[in-house]
């Protein structure tokens, strides 16, 4: 029996078409392109519906409102279909993706986003190839968790990053191997699949909270930032040198993290190198913030801390819960 997927059009690039102010969304020429693929009516490909959001957005325009919309739209449709192809645009995919995959609780069904970096209107582009192949990804029983297929990589969702404004293949998986590989052949590597769950599905709506991320680099004056540390933030993201190094003279910091966390606010301490992990305390100049009461992020994609942050806060736990968990593995996202 064919598997049925349900495919999700956000906006993006992918959809574009040419106007005076550049490109913009445009579904009616976008849906007339869908149905001159040939390949999407093969006997081998999936059943697919497709849904529009209204409005339309360049991706740089997707916020929490519009992951809730989206992942509405999943877990409304969920049991009526066997996957989902989410077409979004590429600044902000990887942060969407690691939004759902907390939002989508115990999924056990694949999620595949998906986009292109030239539109499918222009006569050369990769809006065609990454349109067929997830959906053919997504009708993949095997797979129970938010991807990402892009240029030839099935990348966890979670654990994907943008690296490139122009090149085709333009995502990343800096700190966990790639679900699948596609070149003749869709070659699948299950050892890195997410297992399913044995709970039923349900999804948590993400609140509005206050988040801020503060990136270290060197001559970085932090009493200029006291009063974003002092601000009402529930959770503040750092973006520290190697394995959570900041500055000798960021002696300044740690007092504004030690109030912040006495206040309620989470500081999760991540790495500009988008390779390797954190390890607070391994080198003196990272000690101060776990003494303040900072937490290790891991090898946490910036995207995904931040994502994690919001869900965490909409379910409502209390501080020390939250800093216990964004020590945890919850959906994949980090190695401990």
């Amino acid at each position: 029996m064919k598997k049925k997927i349900l495919i999700v059009y956000t906006g993006g690039t992918i959809g574009m078409t040419r106007s005076e102010n550049g490109y913009v969304p445009q579904l009616d020429s976008f849906i007339e392109q869908l149905h001159t693929i040939h390949e999407l009516k093969d006997e081998k490909m999936p059943k697919w519906d497709f849904y529009a959001m209204d409005p339309l957005l360049d991706s740089s325009n997707i916020s929490v409102d519009e992951w809730n919309k989206i992942g509405e739209i999943v877990a409304k449709h969920y049991a009526n279909y066997d996957g989902f192809v989410i077409l979004h645009g590429t600044d902000t995919m990887a942060y969407t993706a690691s939004a759902l995959s907390f939002m989508l609780e115990n999924l056990n069904k694949p999620v595949v986003f998906t986009g292109s970096q030239i539109p499918l209107c222009e006569i050369r582009n990769d809006a065609r190839d990454n349109l067929i192949t997830a959906l053919m990804i997504a009708s993949n029983s095997h797979l129970h968790e938010v991807c990402l297929y892009f240029g030839g990589k099935l990348l966890r969702g979670n654990r994907s990053i943008k690296f490139s404004a122009n090149d085709l293949i333009a995502f990343m998986s800096p700190n966990y191997p790639t679900l699948a590989d596609v070149g003749i052949d869709i070659n699948y590597h299950t050892a890195a699949f997410m297992q399913p769950s044995k709970e039923p599905f349900t999804f948590q709506r993400l609140k509005r909270i206050p988040i801020g991320v503060l990136k270290i680099f060197p001559g970085i004056q932090f009493d200029l930032f006291k009063s974003l540390l002092s601000q009402p933030l529930k959770g503040i993201v750092i973006e520290t040198f190697g394995a959570g190094n900041i500055p000798q003279d960021g002696k300044e910091l740690l007092p504004m993290i030690q109030r912040a966390f006495e206040q309620g606010t989470i500081v999760t301490v991540t790495s500009q190198c988008v390779h390797g992990t954190v390890s607070l305390g391994t080198y003196e100049a990272s000690s101060g913030l776990k003494q303040a009461g900072a937490v290790s992020g891991y090898d946490i994609t910036t995207e995904a801390c931040v994502a994690k942050l919001y869900y965490l806060f909409s379910k409502g736990y209390d501080s020390n819960k939250i800093k216990e968990l964004m020590e945890t593995d919850l959906r994949g996202e980090c190695t401990l």
